[in-house]
């Protein structure tokens, strides 16, 4: 169970050299009038080409040795996204303070902070310039105590950083009662849902009708019913009246929903125990409403299933949510590639572990170029023709030398009007933590050089029975398609 740490420094000893050099010397070749206009080295480089022969080997970690002068903010990105285990800070970057005492720069105290999130040690190196080597120690430590407070996306997600799920599949299977639980729990989300709800049930009903109309909602996939009492709360609170039908499949959610039934909730509330996409409705909705989003917005068939149920709407009626885009950025994460290859089925095709997406918390990763959206639906589907399948090409614009090792998968959704949800980083639902993104690994890590294109095709394919992605590179490399005709991962209807 034996580690092994690299010392890898930030910056290559001959750069430091070309930093400090001011006037011709001479070199240890015996040439004079160093050459100051050579290009710096890159030791990411070094390290990357030493991680790839060993076939990016779990028990490989990187020990990186700071530099006075730090590179650039994206480099520092990157080396972020490595398997860090320890700094090295020598004793001559250290700055002294107006007491005496050793401090550090600005930009390598958060860099340090920032690394201090991946549970890194710190090695203090070279000759004691402060009177005593505690004074390192006790400094290192005030960084420690004074980083940024966790926010509450963080703190719900602490042990769950770079864990591969697989995406839960609600139409095949039953969830547990602790899954609901946990969903239940997130403070935004039903919030977000009970606004679009009200809102909705403003513009359903005008203050002149609310006396003698009461309004039909409807909650397909209703759980264990947070968004029933959100709705009814809603409507409370919008003066309006309400009758809504909880539909739901699984049987063992279903006796929670009327448990609530009997002890809270009266006639208010119909529970049917049916799969939306079977059910008769006695009488149409005006205002439909789901949370069938996964964290890829559709890959939990949120539009199979809204496609199914959206009969029992009125013609002129609502969905909450109206709409969702799911987004996907390229990552560089050596750790998510290093878990995804240790996954072994004998029961699978040999490539099954890399032609499946995984839901997980990304933490030990760098994002190599702003998320672009890539499958949008509308709820509800006005097309004659229904027809989820999509295509689509992206292009990214990689900015300096890296491994890609996947795509990083997010959604957004409009509930209604300017009421949204996401979980594209750019713009995080703030405190949301219902959904983490989908990670779409790669068979081989794809080294890029900078300033260069990556094209990637993404496909979201069904059949009579199934849905499945597939995915492949075509630029500036030809990488062959993951999961040809869902050889490996589908999501049942």
């Amino acid at each position: 169970m034996f580690q092994i740490w690299i010392r890898v420094p930030m910056r290559a000893p001959c750069d430091d050299c070309k930093i400090y050099v001011n006037e011709p010397r001479i070199n240890c070749e015996g040439d004079s009038n160093i050459d100051l206009d050579v290009p710096e080295e890159d030791t990411w480089h070094w390290w990357n080409i030493f991680r790839s022969v060993c076939n990016t080997e779990k028990k490989l970690g990187l020990a990186l040795e700071l530099s006075a002068d730090l590179p650039s903010q994206s480099e520092l990105e990157r080396w972020l996204g490595e398997p860090l285990r320890c700094i090295i800070v020598p004793t001559s970057i250290f700055l002294t303070n107006k007491k005496g005492y050793p401090v550090l720069s600005r930009a390598h105290q958060g860099f340090i902070q920032r690394a201090y999130k991946l549970d890194v040690q710190v090695m203090i190196k070279g000759v004691n310039m402060h009177g005593s080597i505690k004074h390192y120690q006790q400094y290192m430590e005030h960084l420690w105590l004074t980083q940024p407070p966790d926010d509450t996306l963080t703190q719900f997600a602490r042990g769950y950083e770079d864990y591969l799920q697989v995406p839960l599949q609600p139409l095949m299977d039953n969830l547990e009662s602790c899954t609901y639980e946990i969903f239940e729990r997130d403070p935004v989300k039903y919030t977000e849902y009970q606004k679009a709800m009200y809102q909705a049930i403003v513009d359903r009903v005008c203050d002149e009708d609310k006396e003698h109309k009461t309004i039909i909602l409807m909650v397909v996939g209703a759980g264990r019913g947070p968004l029933v009492r959100a709705a009814l709360t809603a409507a409370r609170k919008a003066e309006r009246k309400i009758k809504v039908y909880a539909v739901e499949k699984n049987p063992n959610a279903v006796v929670t929903l009327q448990a609530q039934q009997d002890e809270m909730w009266g006639d208010s509330v119909i529970v049917v125990n049916s799969d939306m996409r079977l059910w008769n409705a006695p009488e149409k909705a005006d205002i439909l409403v789901s949370e069938l989003l996964g964290s890829f917005g559709d890959n939990e068939l949120s539009p199979e299933c809204l496609d199914g149920a959206q009969k029992f709407l009125k013609d002129d009626g609502i969905s909450i949510p109206a709409s969702y885009t799911s987004y996907i950025a390229p990552i560089h994460s050596p750790k998510l590639y290093s878990e995804v290859a240790q996954m072994k089925d004998r029961d699978k095709h040999p490539l099954a572990p890399f032609e499946m997406p995984y839901v997980v918390r990304l933490h030990n990763r760098t994002e190599l170029d702003e998320p672009q959206p890539l499958f949008t639906f509308y709820h509800p589907n006005k097309d004659k023709v229904i027809d989820n399948t999509r295509y689509k090409v992206l292009t990214f614009d990689i900015k300096y030398n890296c491994t890609i090792h996947g795509f990083a998968g997010y959604f957004e959704t409009v509930l209604y009007k300017d009421i949204v949800l996401s979980i594209v980083p750019h713009n995080h639902s703030s405190g949301m933590f219902s959904w983490f993104p989908i990670f779409f690994p790669l068979k081989e890590p794809l080294y890029i050089l900078g300033n260069n294109q990556l094209e990637v095709h993404f496909w979201r394919c069904a059949s009579r029975n199934n849905v499945w992605y597939e995915w492949c590179v075509a630029k500036p490399y030809v990488c062959p398609i993951h999961n040809p005709n869902g050889r490996s991962y589908t999501i049942g209807l």
